[in-house]
């Protein structure tokens, strides 16, 4: 049985780890915590595929007609037990 990479298909954006060093930038620079990120499940296909932690900061770039590169971020949280 083979395994389907998610990244690879042409509808999910790049995701990737930021470093330590680019997180705290990118805090400085907007002036946020991580509390004020948008939130990615651990357990997300995305995050699994790039082997994203509970902690780390994902950088997704999206390419877009009308604004060109879209850059968003998320923090990747543990899903809650239902």
């Amino acid at each position: 049985m083979s395994t389907i990479n998610v990244l690879d298909h042409v509808m999910v954006p790049e995701h990737k780890i930021m470093s330590e060093e680019d997180v705290q930038a990118l805090f400085s620079r907007y002036h946020l915590t991580s509390d004020q990120l948008p939130k990615i499940f651990h357990d997300d296909p995305a995050a699994k595929a790039i082997k994203a932690k509970i902690g780390d900061v994902i950088r997704i770039v999206r390419f877009s007609q009308t604004a060109g590169i879209a850059e968003s971020y998320r923090l990747v949280i543990k899903r809650p037990k239902k």
